[in-house]
């Protein structure tokens, strides 16, 4: 290999130097004469858009609303529970505590509210299509006990309210209920 004179090492540097340069601020400069124009899917988004779907989802106030009247029917009762209030998708939107709630109470009570957004049917509804199909209880973050309630609007499943704690299913159930009454006031 021929080794190449410095002034041809100098000028191929130069060369090289000024072409990056030159890419760099005709891009710069491009980018600069012309206005940021959104991504083509966003100026084309609005409610006709077969591609798109909305969907309504309880907003922080209204589950927290639902979970406390829950939490309030329990406590009128003497009941310490937990309460969970999951999204459409059985995402958790909130949790309550009760005092004196079991440590069990906060997860069971997820996986009830995540059942019955899940089905669309209050889960004392759900345990009892086990004796059909057993295998349902396999499908993980659900739990087929009495305590879970739908919210729905116009039918449709919205959120789920998941009560746990109480000595039986169906008090949980009749505070799941409670929260999800108090939506209507």
């Amino acid at each position: 290999m021929k080794k190449l004179s410095l002034r041809t090492r100098v000028l191929t540097g130069a060369v090289v130097v000024a072409a990056l340069g030159a890419g760099t601020f005709g891009a710069m400069s491009a980018s600069a004469s012309t206005p940021a124009a959104a991504p083509a899917a966003a100026v084309k988004a609005d409610a006709a858009n077969r591609n798109l779907q909305q969907t309504t989802h309880l907003t922080l106030a209204a589950a927290t609303k639902a979970a406390q009247a829950a939490l309030d029917a329990a406590k009128k009762e003497n009941q310490r529970v937990s309460v969970a209030v999951v999204d459409r998708n059985g995402n958790t939107v909130l949790t309550l505590r009760g005092d004196g709630a079991g440590p069990q109470a906060y997860e069971s009570a997820v996986k009830k509210a995540y059942t019955a957004v899940s089905w669309n049917a209050p889960t004392s509804e759900l345990a009892q299509r086990l004796t059909n199909a057993p295998t349902l209880k396999d499908i993980p973050g659900t739990l087929f006990l009495a305590g879970g309630a739908p919210v729905q609007v116009k039918g449709a499943p919205i959120a789920g309210i998941g009560v746990a704690g109480a000595p039986s299913g169906d008090l949980d159930e009749k505070f799941a209920q409670a929260g999800v009454a108090s939506l209507t006031k």
